[in-house]
């Protein structure tokens, strides 16, 4: 990650020892002595080391493991085991969930530290400092605090809203509500705005701008179904110029050098370093296949494709091989080698994925016989991929991508109609089929819509989303038409619309008793 040239371990240190650590996870705030702002944030270089650590290693929680089990199992596109991931395929979740407390931790984290950056650089304004560098700063801050405050909403509903750690623990009643779902969705919005009026239209790739604000208000207008709102921000966007679709769509996910693309408007950011435990990306070794695994590359294969995401993809779509390991899936310059003589034989010409050939011996055979290509990055250095150091690549996570707006933009002018032959709608559609190598479309309906969504972000945490947003009564309709089992097992769910929403973590409750009571306005 070079978002900055400063050192990211000084900076990350700078931050950490900024803040203080309470029993609940959205009342994480600095200091209140002053003492930092005082001798800090003097340079450019200083506050933007500050608000670099927030597009990465505080997102871990979320997007190593949490991220799939809510976004993609929960939707019906990944099949897993293990212990604390298959509630989410079958739906028995409950507020004792690892994952769902992980995710907690992120967000209201996240959320505390940009409201404490945030009052920090505002003080130091006060103080006679650089408001030429403290403003998109605090801008920045907005931007990653919407973005966490939309994630809130879509995973809870209602949810405590938090927009002064430091003033609420001060105050001595640090028992916060749940506010309802609209009320957090609006004040992610009101955030985004901050940012969208305080962002540069340009920067350095990987920091976010104007017009990731303007993207991420888009996909939260759509969300809430404010179609006009949605395309006019999408629109926007498409017309700045600045963003355009990487033709090879699978490099995007398999090697860093793709990092901060054409087509990435919001990453988090992964760097790799001796440790590793560090910030880098750890999805890796949760997708990757058995048979993938070397001396350098760990591989567990927690998360596959589901038959039902399998079946998805239409004939001749490219993305299939950008998303999925199959039988006969290869990659030349992978050439993994380990201690059995045939499966070097096998390997010997680069990697195949194959489901015939003997476990041991280079063959793969999981539960679904497929596995996730999306952010493997492959075996390691010495074997003729890019650094891996054990369960760790510097592949950034795409959060928000151009394409994801082209199909905003679609959906948003079809809004309540059956059907639309809109030019520009089908304009934008059709350059996502296309770079997919599909034919256009003449005409579009809200089901096309879906399916692009589906097949174009699998396996990147956002169809649980899309589902939810059309309301239980579809929700239950699609769930339980999908085949959420194994290649030998097929299985199918009932689904209940307690699962609409997560729980809130039962240690939050016990912590915070207002969190079990009726939701209140914020507003």
């Amino acid at each position: 990650m070079k978002l900055i040239k400063n050192k990211m371990l000084v900076s990350m240190l700078v931050l950490v020892l900024t803040l203080v650590s309470c029993k609940k996870d959205f009342l994480d705030r600095p200091t209140l002595d002053g003492t930092t702002v005082s001798n800090f944030y003097n340079t450019a270089e200083e506050v933007r080391g500050a608000t670099s650590t927030l597009y990465g290693l505080p997102w871990s929680g979320y997007e190593n493991r949490a991220m799939d089990a809510i976004g993609d199992v929960m939707a019906g596109n990944e099949y897993t085991g293990g212990g604390d991931d298959p509630p989410f395929l079958n739906f028995s979740f409950a507020s004792t969930s690892v994952r769902i407390a992980d995710a907690w931790k992120v967000f209201y984290k996240i959320g505390g530290w940009t409201s404490s950056l945030i009052q920090a650089f505002e003080q130091k304004k006060a103080q006679g400092g650089n408001a030429a560098f403290l403003d998109p700063a605090i801008a920045e801050c907005h931007f990653i605090k919407g973005t966490v405050y939309f994630y809130i909403a879509r995973l809870w509903g209602d949810a405590p809203i938090v927009n002064d750690p430091g003033a609420l623990i001060l105050s001595g009643n640090t028992n916060v509500p749940r506010y309802i779902k609209s009320d957090v969705l609006q004040f992610a919005l009101e955030e985004l705005k901050l940012a969208e009026a305080g962002l540069p239209e340009e920067d350095v790739p990987g920091r976010v701008t104007k017009y990731s604000a303007k993207g991420m208000m888009a996909k939260l207008y759509l969300y809430r179904k404010d179609y006009d709102s949605a395309k006019i921000k999408a629109e926007e966007v498409i017309n700045s110029g600045k963003y355009d679709l990487v033709q090879d769509y699978g490099a995007m996910f398999n090697s860093s050098a793709y990092n901060n693309n054409i087509e990435a408007m919001f990453s988090i950011q992964h760097q790799l370093t001796g440790n590793p435990w560090g910030s880098g990306n750890q999805k890796n070794p949760d997708r990757g296949p058995s048979n993938l695994a070397t001396a350098e590359a760990s591989m567990w294969e927690l998360y596959t494709p589901s038959m039902d995401i399998r079946n998805a993809f239409e004939s001749g779509d490219i993305r299939r091989k950008g998303s999925m390991m199959e039988h006969g899936w290869t990659k030349s310059e992978w050439k993994p080698t380990n201690s059995s003589a045939a499966y070097n034989s096998f390997m010997a010409n680069g990697y195949v994925y194959d489901t015939i050939q003997p476990s041991g011996e280079g063959g793969q055979k999981n539960a679904t016989r497929a596995n996730i290509a999306k952010y493997v990055v492959g075996p390691g250095k010495s074997f003729g991929g890019e650094t891996v150091l054990g369960m760790n690549s510097g592949i950034n996570t795409i959060i928000l991508r151009y394409a994801d707006v082209l199909l905003i933009y679609a959906e948003a002018v079809l809004g309540e109609q059956g059907s639309t032959s809109d030019a520009a709608a089908l304009s934008a559609f059709n350059k996502v089929r296309q770079r997919a190598g599909l034919l256009p479309k003449s005409s579009i309906t809200l089901e096309d819509v879906l399916h692009e969504r589906r097949v174009e972000f699998a396996f990147e945490g956002d169809y649980w989303f899309d589902i939810q947003r059309q309301g239980y009564t579809k929700a239950k309709q699609i769930i339980e038409a999908q085949d959420r089992g194994t290649m030998d097992y097929p299985q199918h769910v009932t689904f209940s619309e307690q699962y609409m929403f997560l729980p809130i973590p039962a240690g939050e409750i016990l912590q915070d008793p207002e969190l079990a009571k009726e939701p209140v306005p914020y507003y």
